[in-house]
């Protein structure tokens, strides 16, 4: 073979194996850019459910099912609540028994395949919680953004925010708690969530984009009645909250933050959103360099977030060491940076965004002492 034909051969190959890595890397960052809101969490495991009796439900023995709290257990076509292990049931080698608090959806039976999520609660504030509700639009940057309004009477309003794989039935978590304060509760669906605009190219930006959605909402309270704002965000939804704060034009009127679980370092989080969902290890640094390219996200594109001195507004960061998907040091480290605006709530054996289902009074307590300040 002359140097031509040899040279022609190798660039065939140098393309095809450009080729075969742009797409490699394209589908392992749809796993992550693309996921559905309601899908499996990408740190918990697919679990069997062993029997169901009364109000116990045994499922596969993991880590993820032994963990304490409450959580929504969710299959398909089944979406239930379950409270923590029981303590003296019969438990085996290869299963545990939760205690079945109520069945929302669906029925569980053995044999089906389930996963826990933080999402405890399903339908909207009135049917699910008992409270009066207003079924609000937000007007946002690619269209109406849906959004739940929870009256109170103080003038302090809380804005929610979900964050990565949710909805905005998560929130609803503190919905009662933040009612019997009296705190008005705005809970926001932003673009890709159902019911709201898509994106153009209809992928996540882990909150780098879609906090233009949460700046809409508080525009929104501002002009229907609050006099200030608490942004409380879990995953990306803090994240949005961090930079939401960070806007001239917004600043003034929030009052405080809360983070649960804050994605700060979104290459780590799309290792894990795709690993979670299968990619293959090789694949992973493909996902990273494919995500870059089409969202035109910096690697470092967070970083200015866990700069201490950008943090104006008093804050509640409420994280653990056991999230896979949002690394803890980096919110211990923002923390360290202004012990004198930053309050760490730290929750073990939580997985990511979960913070509440672990232990619900701790952090409601928490969020109470924080809050005291802005009622």
């Amino acid at each position: 073979m002359g140097i031509r034909a040899t040279a022609a051969a190798a660039a065939a190959t140098a393309i095809g194996a450009g080729a075969a890595a742009l797409a490699a890397g394209r589908y392992a960052s749809d796993a992550a850019l693309r996921a559905a809101p309601g899908g499996p969490p990408p740190d918990q495991p697919r679990l069997a459910v062993h029997s169901v009796d009364g109000d116990r439900i045994t499922l596969t023995r993991h880590q993820a099912s032994l963990r304490p709290g409450t959580y929504g257990l969710t299959g398909r076509g089944l979406h239930a609540v379950v409270g923590p292990v029981v303590q003296g049931a019969p438990h085996s080698a290869d299963a545990v028994v939760r205690r079945l608090v109520r069945v929302t959806r669906g029925a569980p039976e053995p044999g089906d395949r389930v996963w826990l999520t933080p999402q405890v609660h399903a339908g909207n504030p009135r049917d699910t919680l008992g409270l009066d509700h207003a079924d609000v639009t937000v007007p946002g940057e690619f269209g109406p953004l849906p959004a739940w309004f929870v009256p109170a009477a103080r003038d302090t309003w809380v804005i929610a925010v979900h964050g990565l794989g949710a909805t905005r039935e998560h929130p609803m978590v503190v919905m009662p708690f933040l009612h019997r304060l009296r705190l008005p509760v705005l809970a926001l669906a932003y673009r890709g969530d159902p019911g709201a605009p898509r994106p153009p190219d209809g992928i996540s930006r882990f909150g780098l984009a879609e906090w233009h959605d949460l700046a809409a909402a508080v525009r929104y309270a501002l002009a229907h009645g609050a006099r200030r704002v608490v942004l409380h965000g879990w995953s990306t939804g803090a994240t949005m909250a961090l930079l939401a704060v960070t806007d001239p034009e917004l600043r003034p009127h929030i009052s405080g933050v809360v983070l649960d679980s804050p994605v700060l370092d979104w290459p780590a989080a799309l290792h894990a959103l795709a690993a979670g969902r299968g990619v293959p290890a090789p694949l992973l640094p493909l996902a990273v360099h494919a995500a870059r390219g089409r969202t035109g996200m910096a690697l470092d594109g967070l970083d200015r977030l866990r700069d201490p001195a950008r943090l104006t507004v008093p804050a509640l960061l409420a994280h653990g060491p056991d999230d896979t998907v949002a690394p803890w040091h980096t919110s211990r480290e923002l923390a360290a940076g202004r012990p004198d605006l930053i309050v760490l709530h730290t929750v073990r054996r939580a997985p990511h965004a979960a913070m509440w289902n672990a232990a619900p009074e701790r952090y409601e307590e928490a969020l109470r002492r924080f809050l005291i300040p802005f009622m």
